[in-house]
């Protein structure tokens, strides 16, 4: 069985990956293959910085996310040009890995831990999508928080999402993340016997 994991960014999608995780599902996580294709060498991260400019590299040759950040939160037809080079690459990964463990273990619960899933239009490609979720004003106040922004930039990366309010009416499975942590773990231990997984 597989599902698609999903939510916005700071609704604690990664905590409930981990609670999965942790319970012996398989989790792809498609951050990680992202940050993988950004690697020195990778022919993504070269088609990035020729069409970025090399102001988006390092001197070491690295991704400066920052530099690259700045330039497509502020611009979406920048970020849509981003997207287009890097999201084939990911979701060409993400189903080789989920055939992989599929195919090693039928009964095993793979998780697709994918950001922007519904904006990627990828839900199709799963069972079930699993959408972790806090109303707007938290998940605001949760970014500002976490990542030291103002509001004016964590308002500018919450609308470069699809709305969470959209994605909850869309979820198989939602996950309400607002209460604490051991709420949150209830969600996922009712989930997890629902569907009778081992």
């Amino acid at each position: 069985m597989n599902i698609g994991l999903t939510g916005g960014i700071a609704t604690g999608k990664s905590t409930v990956s981990r609670m999965l995780a942790s319970r012996g599902a398989a989790v792809i996580d498609a951050d990680v293959i992202a940050r993988e294709i950004m690697e020195p060498g990778h022919p993504v991260l070269a088609a990035v910085s020729e069409r970025f400019g090399q102001d988006v590299l390092h001197p070491d040759g690295t991704l400066n996310r920052k530099k690259l950040g700045e330039i497509v939160f502020t611009h979406p037809e920048e970020r849509k040009a981003l997207e287009s080079l890097t999201h084939p690459a990911i979701r060409s990964e993400m189903k080789r890995r989920l055939d992989e463990l599929e195919e090693a273990d039928p009964q095993r619960l793979v998780v697709a831990d994918i950001p922007l899933l519904y904006e990627s239009g990828l839900d199709p490609l799963y069972q079930e999508i699993m959408v972790v979720y806090v109303p707007r004003e938290l998940q605001l106040s949760r970014l500002i928080l976490r990542d030291g922004l103002s509001r004016e930039a964590a308002e500018q990366r919450l609308s470069a999402q699809m709305d969470i309010e959209l994605k909850k009416e869309r979820a198989d499975i939602l996950i309400d993340n607002s209460g604490g942590l051991d709420e949150t773990r209830r969600q996922i231990d009712d989930f997890w016997r629902d569907k009778g997984l081992r």
